[in-house]
């Protein structure tokens, strides 16, 4: 058959690109898991040292509240026995989103409070830190391509994500869109963007080579430098150099 193919061609699809994810994770010394309990020392560490410093960070409770909205959508990234990285989604109404100075509210994965039992086609990408040493390496991309498989095997259209510090040109790259006409919370500070992407039936773009130290990781190997220029004009960024210089986007990409 061609075209789109059937549910059960897309989801044999989506299960052979998530096994490329696996292999390529284990191909870096790493694997690809969801949470436990006693990875959230190592969980909140990372967070605090990716985003304090810029008056983004969450803390510990309301990272658990993300993660307990949707278990199934949260990964962490071990390396060597270690948290090297997470990456935290949940299903969240297309045009909104978690807001950072508050707790997850109840029956936001069946829609969004106060909508319960209609079920959210948008997956929201809120949050993904790899470890400082490990950056570089392509890992955050393939977090992402890890979540974007487990989206469209499990019936998401679409995933969305908000870009912070002027990052969303570093996100255009990976195909996602600005929609500046959504109102964001004041947490996420002013130079925040709402951002979206249809998940096509089909994956469009490769996994990168972890072997390969030209491939580019277009996400959270962006540092959360403090001598970054906040000013900066994010319309000029170098979407390659300042993906390793410039500021961490905040899927919260914060």
């Amino acid at each position: 058959m061609t075209g789109h193919g059937t549910t059960a061609d897309r989801t044999t699809a989506a299960d052979t690109t998530a096994d490329r994810t696996s292999v390529a994770a284990r191909a870096a010394g790493a694997r690809i898991r969801l949470f436990r309990e006693e990875d959230w020392d190592g969980v909140v560490a990372l967070e605090e040292r990716a985003y304090a410093a810029g008056g983004l960070s969450e803390g510990r409770a309301a990272l658990r509240s993300r993660q307990r909205a949707s278990p199934d959508t949260c990964f962490v990234l071990e390396h060597r026995g270690r948290v090297g990285g997470y990456l935290l989604a949940l299903p969240y109404p297309l045009d909104r989103c978690p807001d950072l100075a508050r707790e997850e509210e109840r029956g936001v994965a069946d829609g969004g409070a106060g909508n319960e039992g209609a079920r959210c086609a948008n997956m929201h990408a809120h949050d993904v830190v790899i470890a400082e040493d490990l950056r570089g390496r392509g890992l955050s991309h393939l977090m992402l391509r890890h979540l974007e498989e487990t989206a469209r095997a499990t019936g998401y259209r679409t995933i969305s994500l908000v870009a912070v510090r002027g990052t969303h040109v570093l996100w255009t790259t990976l195909g996602y869109r600005a929609r500046p006409e959504v109102g964001l919370p004041e947490s996420y500070g002013s130079r925040a963007l709402y951002m979206a992407m249809a998940l096509d039936p089909v994956p469009s773009r490769p996994l990168p080579s972890s072997a390969d130290p030209m491939t580019a990781d277009p996400i959270a190997d962006a540092t959360a430098d403090p001598t970054a220029d906040p000013t900066a004009d994010p319309m000029t960024a170098d979407p390659v150099t300042d993906l390793t210089t410039g500021p961490r986007p905040r899927v919260e990409v914060g």
